[in-house]
């Protein structure tokens, strides 16, 4: 293994990752991120407070954390998503569809491709916050 890539190894390693909200919250970092996560996620009415019919039940979450390395191996930005315990869902009680969007590297090719051949040019970036506007009931 090259010097470099020890470097970068040992960085990611360095960094600890929490695994529960409670180590997260005792770091200004962790701390920041999940703010800037809640108010974004509020901003969208991604939920809205309503009264759980008495047949459901209700659905946890929980916060995932991780770290952004640059290709230096030093952190680019420090991620946490809040992410619904879906395993506690019953279909056609808690949900009644399902939908995930998934681009397949074909369909990337042939964009590429097209580009290409059309000449236009290509951007990448990243979106803060996307997630799926479903209806929970």
């Amino acid at each position: 293994m090259t010097d470099i890539a020890r470097v970068f190894l040992t960085s990611l390693l360095a960094e600890d990752i929490p695994k529960i909200v409670n180590v997260a919250s005792k770091k200004d970092e962790w701390k920041e991120v999940m703010k800037t996560k809640m108010e974004a996620l509020e901003k969208n009415g991604t939920w809205e407070k309503c009264i759980l019919p008495a047949r459901n039940k209700q659905i946890g979450c929980r916060w995932v954390f991780t770290i952004k390395h640059k290709a230096s191996g030093t952190i680019e930005q420090y991620k946490a998503r809040l992410v619904a315990k879906c395993y506690t869902q019953t279909y056609g009680i808690d949900y009644s569809e399902t939908f995930s969007p998934v681009a397949k590297i074909d369909t990337i090719r042939v964009l590429f491709s097209i580009a290409t051949n059309k000449n236009w040019s290509l951007h990448q970036f990243d979106v803060k916050n996307v997630f799926l506007h479903g209806d929970l009931k």
